[in-house]
């Protein structure tokens, strides 16, 4: 059998010997930005240093245009995993969300892994997947199949916490737009069809509806049109609403009720209406338990406290729809004081300090780590395998 701690002193001497190269990729990410489907030189940036580095680089990938996946090697072990690597920005904000440090983050991890490919008898493949903030390529890419041969997919996000998995809730978008008839609001009122008020009332309905939700449910809206002048009735109206929930079950559950507040809505204002989806849903992250106990002991290995709270909502995420195809991680590293939230200005700024260098090291030795700490046991491999259980939440 392989030895995990020789393998673990060859990953961390490889993680500093290429730390300078990859706290220079990050500082360089952070300081070009680049939003959701428009990543397009942070991708060649990225495949640029893999195919530097001896890999094969598939770029576009899945479909989209600046998605990848890097492979080093024949391809032909018997396990594969899949490192998932984020690189959008938010619109102003930058990254403020730490994708540049969680992208370099899992390059570095995937460069120290590659040449232990053959000990572990594992294919460790990099794929980049963009416009996690936006459309959700991983689960576009999940839809394609993309992740279903894989033994093990895993990221790291960067947060004011530790945490060996982030409660992430699943979340379904989509505009629901409401149909009217057009009048002149003072000359002839009694002609039109007010569409927005077919989109407040369907608002004010989920309002009400929020007593009668469990607590883990949140609602979100806002109206994109709503008219063209207060002297016409209103022809067309938008809302843009989100919806999340802990589980996935009951989150479709909760859609229904909410198209119920549309539907409401339309016959009490004598409209109509109709709902689009604005992105692919994102999945609730199923955990696997052999895992979990596998990456809590990387952990304190590495001396990183667990100094989390594990109960704290944390957000959405398309990884989590990975989860429902192979056993998947997204733990989270500290990076920032606690207090000091993801998706603002202080996050982002956060992302060239010498913290955050430090924060590339520890989340390049998390994820190698763990991938060495289960892929070297035959044991751990049977349980990593037995405790998947996808749509378990």
């Amino acid at each position: 059998m392989v030895s995990y701690n020789d393998l673990k002193a060859v990953l961390l001497a490889s993680i500093q010997t290429d730390l300078p190269a990859l706290c220079a990729l990050n500082d360089h990410l952070a300081d070009h930005p680049e939003i959701s489907g428009q990543e397009t030189e942070t991708c060649r940036t990225l495949t640029g240093l893999l195919r530097e580095r001896g890999y094969r680089v598939e770029t576009p990938f899945a479909g989209l245009p600046t998605a990848f996946r890097a492979v080093l090697g024949p391809d032909t072990h018997s396990h594969k995993i899949a490192i998932l690597t984020e690189y959008d920005a938010l619109p102003e904000l930058g990254h403020a969300c730490g994708h540049c440090l969680s992208g370099s983050i899992s390059l570095l991890a995937a460069l120290v892994l590659g040449p232990l490919q053959d000990r572990l008898d594992a294919d460790i493949h990099l794929v980049g997947t963009p416009m996690e903030e936006d459309i959700g390529g991983k689960a576009l890419m999940v839809k394609q199949g993309i992740f279903a041969p894989y033994d093990m997919a895993m990221m790291v996000h960067l947060y004011d916490q530790n945490l060996l998995a982030p409660k992430l809730l699943a979340m379904d978008s989509f505009l629901y737009t409401f149909h009217g008839r057009p009048a002149h609001a003072s000359n002839a009122p009694w002609e039109g069809r007010n569409a927005l008020n077919g989109a407040m009332l369907m608002l004010h309905a989920m309002d009400m509806l929020r007593q009668h939700v469990k607590p883990d449910v949140r609602m979100h809206s806002v109206i994109r049109n709503g008219g063209e002048a207060p002297n016409i009735v209103p022809e067309e109206a938008t809302a843009e609403v989100y919806v999340r929930a802990l589980d996935r079950v009951y989150l479709n559950d909760v859609i229904r009720m909410v198209d119920d507040c549309a539907r409401g809505a339309a016959i009490a204002t004598q409209t109509t209406w109709e709902k689009s989806a604005t992105a692919e849903p994102y999945d609730n992250l199923v955990p696997n338990r052999t895992g979990l106990e596998s990456l809590e002991e990387v952990f304190r290995d590495l001396g990183l406290p667990l100094n989390g709270d594990p109960s704290i909502i944390f957000g959405s995420s398309d990884v989590g729809n990975v989860s429902f195809v192979c056993p998947t991680f997204h733990p989270c590293l500290q990076v920032v004081d606690r207090g000091v939230a993801i998706h603002t200005r202080a996050f982002a700024s956060a992302m060239k300090t010498e913290r955050a260098h430090r924060a590339l090291a520890d989340g390049a030795a998390l994820i190698a780590c763990q991938i060495a700490r289960i892929f070297s046991d035959p044991q751990r491999i049977r349980g990593l395998k037995e405790d998947f259980h996808p749509g378990t939440p």
